[in-house]
């Protein structure tokens, strides 16, 4: 179900070994997505699912936040999953599996609450993914999930794109990827087709933390060469090329500042949606 990227190889192991800065990157966002977590749950919510767990950062924070129920986090990256079995070691009602959603789910049925951080966004047929965690699902199960809105309103990418010659005004695709559900109308009727009844988003404005420390320019500038949509530009370049383009990555960063921290303005959308009624 996500074979566009390659999460069980290259991919995978870049974001494991920038996973600390990739949950940063969410810092701004990470308390609007843990608060509807648990605003959907209730009493009954013992079986909880991470999609796309990563390095375990909302799996922990959900197991953290209901003792009472147990929380899977699954990942396509083995090297993810490591690190989140790394970090589980003290939670121990959270656990870790290397595995595709769609072959796991049915394994785990039936599930009260699938959660999500930017992860739902690269399934290959995601109508069909959301139709068998459905069909996994609890009869009143709840799914809560982050994805990126336009990439238009998304600064860090447009404006890291156009530092490496890209086009930030490239028209949306629905293809997999971190823009793939940046329009709601397109969700939402994924969402109905595959047996979920959706409430409307929320819209929420972030600052994207790309950078802070001692250096918080160059930190921001290291870490886009390595994650996001500037990185395969600056990695493919030409060492001349390459270098034209790190320079004008690094004045972007420093334009957005403040001497503690880069930060860029970004824009995602909550979702919160319940298994529909057979």
């Amino acid at each position: 179900m996500t074979t566009a990227y390659d999460w069980t190889g290259r991919i995978g192991d870049v974001w494991a070994e920038e996973w600390r800065r990739t949950d940063r990157s969410f810092t701004n966002l990470t308390p609007h997505l843990n608060a509807a977590i648990l605003a959907a749950t209730s009493p009954e919510t013992s079986m909880i699912i991470d999609i796309g767990c990563g390095a375990g950062a909302t799996s922990l924070a959900t197991a953290q936040a209901l003792p009472g129920a147990t929380v899977t986090g699954i990942d396509l990256s083995p090297t993810l999953i490591e690190i989140a079995r790394h970090r589980a070691e003290t939670q121990s009602n959270a656990r870790f599996e290397c595995a595709d959603i769609a072959v796991a789910a049915p394994n785990h049925a039936p599930t009260h609450l699938y959660v999500s951080r930017h992860g739902v966004m690269f399934f290959a047929d995601p109508t069909a993914a959301f139709a068998i965690l459905a069909e996994a699902a609890a009869p009143d199960a709840s799914l809560v999930f982050s994805c990126f809105a336009e990439r238009a309103a998304n600064v860090w990418a447009t404006e890291t794109v156009a530092a490496t010659g890209g086009d930030p005004d490239a028209p949306a695709s629905t293809a997999p990827g971190p823009f793939a559900f940046a329009d709601p109308t397109y969700v939402a009727e994924i969402l109905a087709t595959a047996g979920w009844n959706a409430a409307p988003p929320q819209r929420l404005n972030f600052a994207y933390r790309a950078g802070e420390g001692a250096d918080p320019v160059a930190d921001a500038v290291d870490y886009f060469r390595r994650i996001g949509p500037a990185a395969s530009a600056i990695r493919d370049a030409a060492p001349e090329e390459r270098e034209r383009h790190i320079a004008r990555l690094t004045d972007i960063c420093a334009r957005h500042s403040d001497g503690d921290t880069v930060e860029f303005p970004a824009v995602a959308w909550i979702w919160t949606a319940r298994k529909s009624a057979n």
